[in-house]
């Protein structure tokens, strides 16, 4: 992973609201325009005020779509199913998954972020009945909150706020695909992959925290264009695969958007997405277009 210059940081942080993220989709015999909004997830729910447009494009709309439906997301069986996806099978321990040398430089990572490691008892009964990828995605979050200083709260992100508004304007939501699916995505890779996905992103700690902070920077500047360099730049970095890329990202694009002209000919609709997935040739925005629908990034 390449080492971030923090001047730049800077630079870009100063360029915040000269670029877009809120786009109008028409033409191809759409009756009303329909809107999408590139996220990032971890993005609180006040940052919709800093989105030109964002509250226009919600009032427009008769219909809400997200990467899934978060009432789907809520029924208990759904509920039940991500919580068992995010923890080892009965039996196995990341303690058992994980060989000396690779616990050792676990333990330094959480140390770092926690302060505490998992020789600690009570913290070794937290952490190590969780899979690989739970445990890097909640180092992540850690990392985020730290970096944010603890401003970070879980219970109002952007991604549900559109989707919480519209119930309560009683409006329809929808998802573009299933939990269940979604479950598949983030945590349906073997341990196999997962330990060496964990131990990548152990061995690469202090770039990816910058890497980290960039996209941050990226997206509260709502540029787009960067955070499309630093998407290519990740899908070059070492802990990066093209296997993945498809999954997470190629795929799961060209599925949303197969899926759209349906949904919009229906009903004016707002999708709310992961930013990443607008970049590119093969993002949503440029996929659209290719099929003959007019995409203008909103200004005002």
């Amino acid at each position: 992973m390449k080492k971030i210059v923090f001047t730049v940081l800077m630079v870009l942080a100063c360029t915040a609201g000269q670029g877009q993220i809120l786009y109008r989709i028409s033409g191809k015999g759409l009756k009303k325009p329909s809107y999408i909004v590139g996220t990032y997830h971890l993005a609180p729910s006040t940052f919709v005020d800093s989105i030109p447009g964002a509250r226009a494009a919600f009032a427009a709309v008769d219909q809400v779509y997200g990467e899934v439906d978060m009432l789907e997301t809520l029924e208990p069986e759904n509920m039940k199913k991500m919580q068992a996806a995010m923890m080892l099978p009965e039996g196995t321990t990341l303690s058992s998954l994980l060989d000396k040398d690779q616990m050792g430089r676990l333990n330094a990572i959480l140390r770092e972020v926690m302060g505490v490691d998992m020789n600690n008892e009570a913290v070794a009964a937290q952490l190590d009945p969780l899979s690989p990828s739970t445990l890097q995605t909640q180092l992540a979050l850690l990392v985020y909150m730290k970096n944010m200083q603890g401003a970070v709260d879980i219970t109002s992100m952007i991604d549900t706020y559109f989707q919480q508004e519209a119930v309560k304007a009683g409006k329809i939501i929808g998802g573009l695909e299933s939990a269940e699916f979604q479950m598949e995505v983030l945590y349906g890779a073997s341990l196999e992959e997962q330990v060496k996905s964990l131990m990548c992103f152990v061995d690469n700690f202090q770039d990816g925290i910058e890497m980290a902070d960039f996209i941050t920077a990226a997206y509260f500047a709502q540029d787009l264009e960067q955070l499309e360099e630093l998407n290519l730049e990740e899908q070059e970095d070492e802990c990066s695969n093209p296997e993945d890329n498809e999954k997470l990202l190629y795929g799961r694009n060209a599925n949303w958007v197969e899926q759209m002209p349906a949904i919009m000919n229906d009903k004016p609709t707002l999708f709310v997405v992961g930013a990443f997935h607008l970049c590119g040739e093969r993002g949503v925005l440029k996929m659209l277009e290719a099929q003959g629908y007019t995409v203008e990034g909103v200004k005002k």
